[in-house]
């Protein structure tokens, strides 16, 4: 039987539809550096699109300047906050923005400077919704790291955050909300009446790593590890995509001990075969302290491992970049990949061993095609787009 293989989709559906609305994108100050990227790559993308379809030119606010709407999240001396929309809204579809990890916002609080936690992020985000009271035709939130995606389930008398969070936006008349790989897509289950996109950029990571290094190898010379049994499921699509063998590693906690109110961790143990002399790819979705996923990759090294790469989408470096400029000293790790739908310290960014992975045109697809009410399955999946790449790039 001859194989058959999946027909390319269209760039766009085959009947273009109109907008809904004008687009109207709000930044929290903590989202407003994102929301520039977004504006800016919406802007060429609409252009593009009024090649194919004169009509949009009839649209109004279709072709602008910028879509940004000015606002403002001002503080009083205390800590308290407020936000203000500074111009008109009225019948836009609106697209809120906020990076709920952007510690390099600050603020006066009793004289002194403070960086901005997540908590309050959300709550300028809250602010913003306030403000748009039923003015616009539709409100949106753009939430790239999910807040409070962590604290996903419940053990014993534990808070349950980012539901409470979910059912707090869409009782404040949020229509949909949209995240990028969410720490567990089972969250939308909060609000199961409502509009929840948990996109990926797998097709961006996939393409910078195949653009940056030099010799890149998949199929039998590369292996896709999870640092945990947590992240199989976001590895396997990797593993897929490159045709290689998908392995990972299991926490052995030392249950004797409660250190920082969980048991530490004693051992990483490898569940695989033999690495000798392959390339590996370190997958996950939140790189904090970073610590397991260097132990990870030293243990991968003493294995036999050739080059590793750590692919992760969320580069957060909580306990700063020390360990990583040893381990790239030492030749424990290669390249580290980070999106910047969330905001990463400027010495990292500054490092030879960091590459940025931009989402800004990905974000941006998104907004034009739920703003012209198109289908967003092909921004879901990106498979098609993978393989014409690695083909291109003569590695299948």
């Amino acid at each position: 039987m001859s194989e058959t293989r999946r027909k390319p989709r269209r760039p766009c559906n085959d009947f273009l539809q109109m907008p809904i609305a004008p687009v109207g994108i709000i930044a929290t100050p903590g989202g407003r550096a994102l929301a520039e990227r977004i504006d800016k790559q919406l802007k060429a993308e609409r252009q593009h699109l009024l090649t194919r379809c004169a009509l949009y030119e009839n649209c109004p606010g279709f072709i602008r300047e910028s879509y940004l709407i000015d606002s403002a999240c001002p503080r009083f001396s205390n800590g308290e906050g407020k936000a203000a929309i500074l111009e008109s809204i009225r019948g836009f579809d609106l697209y809120l923005v906020t990076d709920i990890n952007n510690w390099g916002i600050t603020y006066q609080r009793n004289g002194q400077t403070v960086t901005m936690s997540p908590d309050e992020h959300f709550q300028d985000l809250k602010r913003l919704i306030s403000a748009a009271r039923g003015f616009g035709q539709r409100v949106n939130v753009i939430m790239p790291l999910l807040y409070e995606g962590r604290q996903h389930k419940i053990s014993g008398r534990e808070s349950l955050d980012c539901a409470l969070a979910l059912q707090e936006l869409v009782r404040m008349g949020v229509s949909n909300i949209m995240t990028i790989d969410a720490h567990n897509s089972h969250v939308q289950n909060a609000v199961p009446n409502y509009g929840f996109e948990n996109l990926h950029a797998n097709y961006q990571q996939i393409k910078a790593i195949v653009n940056t290094e030099s010799g890149f190898r998949v199929g039998k010379d590369l292996i896709v590890t999870s640092p945990d049994l947590g992240g199989l499921e976001r590895c396997r699509y990797f593993a897929e995509h490159l045709q290689t063998e998908l392995t990972a590693f299991y926490k052995l906690r030392d249950l004797s001990r409660i250190v920082d109110g969980r048991n530490p961790v004693a051992e990483h143990r490898f569940l695989g075969g033999d690495v000798a002399g392959k390339d590996a790819m370190i997958v996950d979705d939140i790189l904090a302290s970073g610590d397991t996923v260097i132990d990870v990759a030293t243990t991968l090294k003493e294995r036999g491992a050739q080059r590793i790469f750590i692919v992760c989408t969320f580069a957060l470096f909580t306990s700063g970049i020390e360990r990583f400029e040893e381990a790239y000293r030492n030749g424990v790790i290669n390249r580290v990949y980070g999106s910047n739908a969330t905001y990463v310290r400027p010495d990292a960014l500054a490092s030879e061993w960091y590459v940025s992975v931009d989402t800004s045109r990905f974000i941006a697809l998104y907004i034009d095609s739920f703003n012209r009410n198109e289908s967003v399955s092909r921004l879901l999946d990106n498979t098609i787009k993978i393989q014409a790449l690695l083909e291109r790039k003569g590695l299948l």
